[in-house]
């Protein structure tokens, strides 16, 4: 997603559709009603990331991240090659390309994907026929190989092709080595999706979070892949309890140079919001009446003006307690 310290359709992800549809019409639809008005959602998506620009910010440690293609990508350069976090959506390809020549002429040689979504591993094939590995957690690599149905968004993605799926997997946790650092992946269950990754450059201490943590946005979980509003938090506090006060956290979406503080405002809206409605569906209350008790209001400003809706979180939520 684009930044929230200047939304605009730049790194276009399917939620989005919720959101607009909103916009126009004044009203919540269910993101299933949302996607029955939608026509070629996946074409959409391409075509509109085909006009994305990619924004480059330079970290510390050869780390660098890609902002613009769906989910924000981090790039370790060294000798041996670029390792990619993320590989966005495939028709930013060009300017994907061009972003990665600037910070010097090393070829892909590693892709990690985070999780199985679209907006993350759609540009695995082109990447992987640059020369690069993909590595991934079993679960995404399982996703991907199968069609899947994401309820939420009354959507069935099509089984990848052959080129795009993780050859190499790993269940709890890896270490990818390399002649200048290491990456550190750890596998986060039941969080966003059922494989949740984080990827940790340990000597430039930057934590490349994936969708696990949307900055300043509501996030979305995908119960139809294995995610959790509580597996979510409990990744998150994972994340807080394996980071200090210098790390640098990228989120999946949101702007994409983050810090631990933000994460814990992050976590304490999540844990808040979880309570308040846990406590409404305690007492039999219907989503619908949940909705209309608006337990985000206090959050809503900050975290509910882009892409999901503090309705349409409150069903997500609402899911799973």
């Amino acid at each position: 997603m684009a930044s929230t310290h200047g939304l605009s359709r730049r790194g276009f992800c399917l939620c989005c559709i919720g959101a607009t549809t909103m916009a126009a019409t004044g009203g919540w639809l269910s993101p299933r009603q949302s996607f029955a008005k939608a026509q070629g959602i996946v074409d959409m998506i391409r075509a509109d990331a085909a006009r994305a620009s990619i924004k480059t910010h330079k970290l510390r440690g050869n780390v660098a991240i890609l902002e613009g293609s769906g989910g924000n990508i981090a790039v370790l350069t060294g000798s041996d090659g670029k390792l990619l976090v993320d590989a966005g959506i495939t028709a930013t390809r060009p300017r994907i390309v061009e972003a990665l020549s600037s910070l010097n002429n090393a070829p892909v040689k590693h892709l990690i994907n985070t999780h199985w979504h679209f907006d993350h591993a759609d540009g695995n094939e082109w990447v992987n026929g640059e020369g690069a590995t993909i590595l991934a957690h079993d679960n995404t690599r399982k996703n991907l190989l199968a069609a899947v149905r994401v309820e939420d968004w009354d959507f069935n993605f099509p089984a990848a092709p052959s080129s795009a799926i993780p050859t190499e997997t790993f269940s709890d946790e890896t270490i990818v080595t390399l002649k200048e650092t290491k990456a550190i992946l750890k596998h986060h269950p039941n969080a966003h999706t059922d494989g949740d990754i984080t990827v940790t450059f340990a000597e430039a201490n930057v934590l490349h979070a994936g969708d696990i943590y949307w900055n300043g946005i509501y996030p979305f979980i995908d119960y139809s892949t294995g995610g959790s509003i509580d597996g979510t938090i409990r990744a998150v506090e994972a994340i807080l309890a394996t980071t200090d006060g210098q790390a640098i956290i990228i989120p999946g979406h949101g702007y994409p140079v983050s810090n631990r503080s933000e994460l814990r405002d992050y976590h304490e809206m999540l844990v808040a919001i979880r309570d308040r409605i846990s406590k409404l569906k305690s007492q039999n209350q219907t989503l619908e009446e949940i909705i209309a008790a608006n337990p985000t209001a206090p959050f809503d400003q900050k975290w509910g003006r882009f892409v999901i809706t503090p309705a349409f979180f409150t069903k997500l939520v609402y899911e799973g307690v």
